[in-house]
C-alpha cells in the first residue's frame, strides 16, 4: 500500500458534512487564523476610504440619540424617568446597534463571499464568525462614548448607579452576538433562493427595532395598549435591551423569566441557523 494512502501521513482530513447539525469548533480553532484576518478585513476596509474613518462608529449612534429624545421623549412625552432622556436612548441603542451589525452584516455570507468560497475550502462558519467578532470593536467603542456620557451625568447628580448584575453584561452582548449570527444565517442561507429577502433586511430591521423596547421601557407598553403587549413580550430582543439597560442604569426591573425564555429562544435560533448553513454551503454555489 502506498505511504500516501494512509490517512495518518495528512494534517487534514476534510471530509463532506453528513451530519445534518456539525459545528467543528476543532476545525475552527485550526483556522483561528484566517479567522483573525477575516477580522481584520472588515475592520479596516470598511472605513478605509472614509474622511472620518471609526468616528463613524461615535456619530451613528450619537445622532440617533438625539434625535430620539426630541421626537420620543420631547414631542411625544415618552418618560424615562429618573434617568436622563439621552442617557437611556444611547444604552439602549448602543447594544442595539450590536446586533443589527451582527445580523445585516451576516445575512448575506454567501452572495458576498461566492468568489471565495468557490476556490478554496474553509470551514465557511468563520465568515459570519468574523463579522460578530469584529463588531465587538465598533460596539467597545460605542461603550467608551456611552460611559463618557454616563460619568458626567452622575456628576451631576443623575440617579444612575451599577448594580449586582452589571457584572452579567457580558452575557447581554453574548446574546446578542449569537442570536444575531443566527438570524443571519437563517437569512443568508434563505437568500441564496430567495433573493427578495435582501430587500427585506433593511425594512425589517428598522420594524424590529420599534416593537423592541429600544427608545422605551417594557412597562409603558403595558400600561398603555395593554392589548398589544403581548408582542413585546414574546419579543426576545427586548428582554435583552431592557435587561442591559437595568445592568447599565438600574433602571426599570430585570426580566428573569423573560431571560430564561431568551436564552432558549437564542439557543434553538442558534441551532436551526447553523443546521440551515450546513446544508445551504453544499449546494450554495449552484443557485448563488
Amino acid at each position: 500500500m502506498n505511504q500516501l494512502d494512509n490517512n495518518e501521513d495528512w494534517l487534514f482530513e476534510i471530509k463532506p458534512k453528513n451530519n445534518f447539525f456539525s459545528l467543528n469548533f476543532k476545525e475552527v480553532w485550526q483556522y483561528r487564523d484566517l479567522l483573525m484576518l477575516f477580522v481584520r478585513r472588515d475592520v479596516v476596509t470598511v472605513y478605509k476610504q472614509t474622511i472620518l474613518g471609526p468616528l463613524w462608529y461615535l456619530i451613528q449612534p450619537l445622532f440617533t440619540s438625539i434625535t430620539f429624545t426630541i421626537v420620543f421623549n420631547n414631542l411625544a412625552g415618552i418618560s424615562t424617568g429618573v434617568v436622563p432622556s439621552f442617557l437611556f436612548n444611547l444604552g439602549s441603542i448602543t447594544i442595539w446597534n450590536y446586533f443589527t451589525a451582527c445580523l445585516t452584516g451576516t445575512s448575506d455570507t454567501f452572495k458576498s463571499n461566492a468568489g471565495i468560497f468557490g476556490k478554496v475550502y474553509f470551514p465557511r462558519i468563520i465568515s459570519p464568525l468574523s463579522v460578530v467578532i469584529s463588531n465587538l470593536l465598533k460596539l467597545g467603542i460605542q461603550l467608551v462614548i456611552f460611559f463618557g456620557f454616563y460619568s458626567y451625568f452622575y456628576s451631576q447628580g443623575a440617579a444612575i448607579g451599577f448594580n449586582g448584575l452589571t457584572l452579567f453584561f457580558p452575557i447581554i452582548v453574548i446574546l446578542m452576538g449569537v442570536l444575531g449570527l443566527g438570524l443571519g444565517m437563517i437569512i443568508s442561507s434563505l437568500v441564496t433562493k430567495y433573493r427578495d429577502l435582501t430587500y427585506l433586511i433593511g425594512f425589517g430591521v428598522q420594524l424590529l427595532m420599534y416593537i423592541s423596547g429600544v427608545f422605551y421601557p417594557m412597562s409603558l407598553i403595558q400600561q398603555k395598549i395593554p392589548e398589544y403587549s403581548w408582542i413585546i413580550q414574546y419579543n426576545p430582543l427586548a428582554y435583552i435591551v431592557e435587561s442591559a439597560r437595568y445592568m447599565l442604569l438600574s433602571v426599570g426591573k430585570f426580566p428573569l423569566i423573560g431571560m430564561a425564555y431568551t436564552i432558549l429562544f437564542t439557543a434553538i435560533i442558534f441551532i436551526i441557523g447553523v443546521m440551515l448553513f450546513n446544508q445551504t454551503e453544499k449546494r450554495f454555489i449552484d443557485t448563488v
